[in-house]
């Protein structure tokens, strides 16, 4: 699936990057290199490969799941610079 002009752009704006016109042409080959890849990575057999957490084989450290102390929320929204109704206030970042 090559990836055309309009698709560049279209990324860059979702990305909030300010892609000059005279760059939309490398990054349209750069993107179309990456996407090939990944293809090229699918055809790779790995048919009876354990998936692994770590390229050292280790046993994960297990607790048990058990509840702790709770019912803090008064303490823990102490500790907010803003708070209303039980939740933390913190400023809009997205437009």
């Amino acid at each position: 699936m090559p990836v055309d002009a309009a698709t560049v752009r279209r990324i860059a704006h979702l990305a909030r990057i300010a892609v000059a016109e005279d760059e939309v042409a490398h990054l349209q080959g750069e993107l179309n290199a990456i996407l090939a890849f990944v293809e090229q990575l699918s055809e790779v057999d790995v048919q009876g490969v354990e998936p692994m957490t770590s390229v050292m084989p280790m046993k994960m450290k297990m607790r048990p799941d058990v509840v702790t102390e709770g019912d803090m929320a008064d303490r823990i929204l102490s500790n907010a610079p803003a708070s209303d109704g039980g939740f933390f206030l913190v400023p809009k970042v997205v437009e």
